[in-house]
């Protein structure tokens, strides 16, 4: 399969790109724990960035909010990360949204380099 399609269907669905390749048990490590950061990020009433405001620093936490695929495309058409800066964990749980964002990232650049061969 394409390494790069390979890339794409891990980045939307975390872990997919595992299981396309008879990684099962690494997929569903994967997919449950970016799962899991992002439930925890919600239910800490964390919020996506915003890039309302053109700020480098928020740019970069509105790309790893975006690292999380089609859970990000979910959560946004949803309203669940509206946040609420009132609770005291809100800056924990946008971290744990943007975090989850990111592992994706490199959980995809895995599946990637198992594609391509350099890793097993």
């Amino acid at each position: 399969m394409n390494p790069y399609l390979i890339f794409f269907l891990s980045w939307l669905v975390p872990g997919l790109g595992h299981l396309l390749q008879k990684k099962k048990l690494k997929a569903l490590v994967f997919f449950c724990g970016i799962v899991s950061l992002l439930v925890m990020g919600l239910l800490m009433k964390g919020r996506f960035y915003d890039t309302s405001v053109l700020h480098p620093l928020l740019l970069l936490g509105f790309l790893g909010d975006l690292g999380n695929g089609l859970l990000y495309i979910i959560i946004r058409m949803t309203h669940l990360a509206a946040g609420d800066i009132k609770a005291v964990t809100y800056h924990y749980g946008t971290a744990y949204l943007a975090a989850a964002g990111l592992l994706n990232y490199l959980v995809a650049l895995n599946a990637f380099d198992i594609a391509k061969g350099r890793k097993t």
